[in-house]
């Protein structure tokens, strides 16, 4: 299923056509599918037409769409196959040219970075099927372990648990998003905390928990909603309205580690509107947290940095939203009812617990508590 998510921070008519455009070159969209009309599309996005219709425009004179008067608007059947081909590969050379700098940067040589590549390939392979939580020898604590994102929302989860269950004690590692995800597939954690935005579909972390646990083995648990935006410094004394200002000669940044999701979301939102992290100041200077982000800017030691609401009112700063974003809990469905983490989301499902998200500036409670299983 194809849908178009829209954020803010970068010009809608840009994102419709980015998102058409990625699913066109991944297949979701076969030469010949309709594409809704422009007020349709205009009205379930709450967006003027006109911004429609230019990303139509702009997708038409590119080829990938045509129009064809009352049959509407059509994939083309024509469309430039090496183009999109071409525009998908940019994409991918971009993630992998990442992660070799980085081993570069420790010191690997290209030949032992080629090789760990193919022999990671290779285990991936190898694993594509029906996935089952992770051998015993990790521990018999390994469901107390949390590994992900750090999140204001999930600190307060934490004491309530302690309230409600003393004898269930947590650890937390706050490492991102990826690395959480990760973690849990190792084995290293039961639980994980994600809010990764999949950029080709604009849906958060079920596409890329299908993609990590193939078979559908674990399941997503609603945290909460939240809004992301710039922190900035209080009454935005440098005049900061937008993530384009971020290449301004007179700021500088802060930001979250690779593979979190809050550098996921930036880093879309910033090829959105041309802009690349060089142009920016203080781009690599990382923060583990949102109150690190926060609490670096309400020092001076930065001038702006992506994070949630929540941590920049938490220290009387300024905000300019960017994106409302879905944080998931992530376990093995045979874990579920399993404790520590039984208790745990019986907790999170609780009125009690969707009052205390409430009182948190910037994150709303609709979802919270529901289980989607990822298949």
């Amino acid at each position: 299923m194809f849908t178009i998510t829209l954020t803010h921070g970068a010009p809608e008519y840009a994102q419709i056509v980015e998102q058409i455009r990625l699913a066109v070159a991944r297949g979701a969209l076969q030469p010949g599918a309709r594409l809704e009309p422009v007020r349709a599309l205009a009205d379930r996005l709450g967006v003027n037409p006109s911004t429609v219709a230019r990303a139509y425009r702009e997708l038409e004179g590119a080829g990938v769409i045509e129009t064809h008067g009352r049959r509407g608007t059509l994939v083309a059947a024509g469309r430039d196959a090496e183009a999109l081909h071409s525009f998908r590969a940019a994409r991918l050379r971009g993630l992998a040219e990442r992660a070799v700098i980085e081993a570069l940067a420790q010191g690997f040589a290209p030949d032992e970075i080629e090789a760990a590549f193919g022999l990671q390939l290779a285990a991936w392979r190898e694993q594509r099927g029906p996935q089952t939580p992770p051998a015993a020898a990790h521990g018999p604590d390994r469901l107390a372990r949390f590994a992900g994102s750090h999140d204001l929302a999930l600190e307060a989860l934490w004491a309530q648990v302690r309230l409600a269950h003393p004898e269930a004690t947590f650890t937390a590692s706050y490492v991102g998003s990826l690395d959480g995800l990760l973690a849990l597939l190792h084995g290293e954690a039961g639980l994980a905390g994600a809010h990764i935005l999949d950029e080709e579909t604009g849906e958060y972390n079920l596409p890329i928990l299908r993609r990590l646990f193939p078979g559908g083995q674990v399941c997503a648990i609603t945290l909460a909603e939240r809004e992301q935006g710039l922190i900035v410094a209080a009454g935005n004394p440098k005049g900061i309205h937008g993530l384009a200002d971020l290449a301004r000669s007179d700021l500088r940044c802060i930001n979250r580690q690779p593979g979190s999701g809050t550098r996921t979301l930036l880093e879309h939102q910033l090829r959105l509107i041309g802009l690349t992290p060089t142009a920016i100041a203080g781009y690599d200077h990382i923060a583990a947290t949102h109150m690190a982000v926060a609490s670096a800017i309400a020092q001076g030691q930065a001038d702006a940095g992506l994070g949630v609401r929540a941590a920049a009112q938490a220290l009387g700063l300024s905000f300019r939203p960017v994106a409302t974003e879905r944080y998931d809990l992530v376990c093995y469905v045979a874990d579920r009812d399993q404790p520590p983490l039984a208790p745990l989301f019986d907790l999170l499902a609780a009125g009690t617990f969707r009052r205390i998200i409430a009182q948190l500036d910037g994150y709303h409670a609709a979802h919270t508590g529901e289980v989607r299983l990822v298949g």
